[in-house]
């Protein structure tokens, strides 16, 4: 007759097997639970109770880990119980991995539970107010019991003194208490008013752009700018002295429009401009260093279903929605 294995068992569960294992990582995991809750629980006999197991079991139990790991863990007389060295070392560690698998399992729950609650989410001004405002109509369509703060803000620094879920971030993350998920890339071009050009001839190197008025996207770049062939991927830095300089996309593309100077911005907010010949493309062989896209959240044990569904969403979308690779 085949026996099936047991399975693992969660940290906290009741244990209802015989000492006849026959899976040995489940175990190793329920030998670690039982010496973590004797060492918590202050005596072999209160962990017993406690795991609603007989005090002889749980003795057994300590006494395999113990042959398993070769190490003496508890140091045992009549009256009194304490840690060893290694004892000490092994609680410690069983207790995180234990925790770890805590943290697993709620995750792989709350994957699977059906989202609720309020997700505050900060998104880049210029992000936040054209492109994804349709993935998260088809978000909020999806998930009726969950309502989003849609907050627009181009730098997120503390998430929890903020209260915030998760961040959509253009540019490399700096803070190391984020989990960063890489979404896309922002290709960014160089474009002008056709006012801007004398005689209607479009650059085609970027040592021509420098005799132009420019506009600084202060964010990015203020006085220099590197831009690589498409083809040859060969680099050229140029100088620019801006007659304005701005942090916004929207204002920076606005300013464009009315001739004040050139700029280099994403491809995608300027690309209606493009077509209705409102911009033109400058340098068209020439881009400048496309922008890392991701969405950060900090990291937790647990994470809710709304915003695993909201990262699992911006994945698809994001992409899709700027134009990136």
């Amino acid at each position: 007759m085949t026996t099936k294995a047991r399975p693992f068992a969660a940290p906290g569960a009741r244990s209802h097997s015989s000492e006849g294992f026959t899976d040995s990582a489940s175990q190793r995991f329920e030998l670690m639970e039982t010496f973590v809750r004797i060492v918590e629980a202050g005596s072999l006999s209160a962990a017993a109770a406690q795991m609603r197991t007989t005090q002889p079991t749980i003795s057994r139990r300590l006494q395999t880990l113990e042959r398993s790991l070769g190490v003496r863990l508890l140091q045992r007389t009549t009256h009194a119980m304490r840690l060893t060295v290694d004892g000490e070392r092994c609680f410690k560690r069983a207790k995180q991995l234990l925790a770890s698998w805590a943290s697993f399992e709620a995750d792989v729950r709350g994957a699977q539970e059906e989202p609720e609650g309020l997700l505050r989410v900060a998104v880049p001004h210029a992000f936040g107010q054209h492109r994804l405002v349709e993935p998260l109509a088809t978000y909020l369509s999806d998930h009726p019991r969950v309502s989003v703060e849609w907050l627009l803000r181009d730098d997120v620094r503390d998430f929890i003194a903020n209260g915030i879920d998760c961040a959509i971030q253009v540019g490399e993350p700096s803070d190391p208490a984020v989990v960063a998920v890489r979404l896309s890339n922002v290709s960014r071009i160089v474009a002008a008013s056709p006012s801007l050009l004398e005689y209607g001839a479009v650059p085609e190197e970027p040592e021509q752009l420098m005799s132009l008025p420019w506009l600084a996207l202060r964010t990015y770049y203020r006085t220099e700018l590197t831009l690589t062939h498409a083809d040859t991927g060969e680099k050229r830095r140029i100088s620019i002295n801006p007659r304005m300089s701005t942090d916004n996309l929207y204002a920076l593309r606005s300013a464009a429009l009315l001739g004040i100077g050139a700029c280099a911005s994403s491809a995608w907010l300027l690309a209606d401009d493009l077509a209705a010949q409102r911009l033109v493309h400058l340098a068209p062989k020439w881009q400048a260093a496309a922008l890392p896209v991701y969405i950060i959240y900090p990291h937790a044990q647990f994470y809710p279903s709304r915003l695993l569904r909201f990262v699992a969403l911006m994945r698809e979308a994001v992409p899709l929605a700027i134009g990136g690779l």
